[in-house]
């Protein structure tokens, strides 16, 4: 059985770079929106920590997030991490057991 995949990704912009990363971050949920295996995907801001950034998402499988994975825009973003995040991105992947 293909199991659905949550992960919960946490971001933290430098001072300087919070607009940029903001507007990437947006974009970026743009396009994953439209991956085949994506069921949801929302970009989250902390009230009262401006540049503290949540990003939860849903796949449907393991398959779907592997594409996600390798799409352009999400490796130009990593790629760019050191410039524009205060810390290393570490999503954490959880699988549903009650709804």
């Amino acid at each position: 059985m293909k199991e659905q995949i949550t992960i919960v990704v946490p971001i933290k912009a430098k001072d300087e770079t919070r607009d940029e990363v903001r507007t990437r971050l947006m974009e970026m949920v743009r396009l994953t929106r439209k991956e085949a295996g994506n069921i949801n995907y929302t970009l989250h801001e902390e009230i009262g920590n401006p540049g503290s950034f949540v990003i939860y998402e849903n796949w449907k499988d393991q398959a779907a997030l592997d594409i996600h994975m390798n799409q352009d825009y999400l490796k130009k973003l990593l790629a760019d991490a050191s410039e524009l995040f205060k810390e290393e991105i570490r999503g954490t992947l959880c699988r549903v057991i009650c709804e």
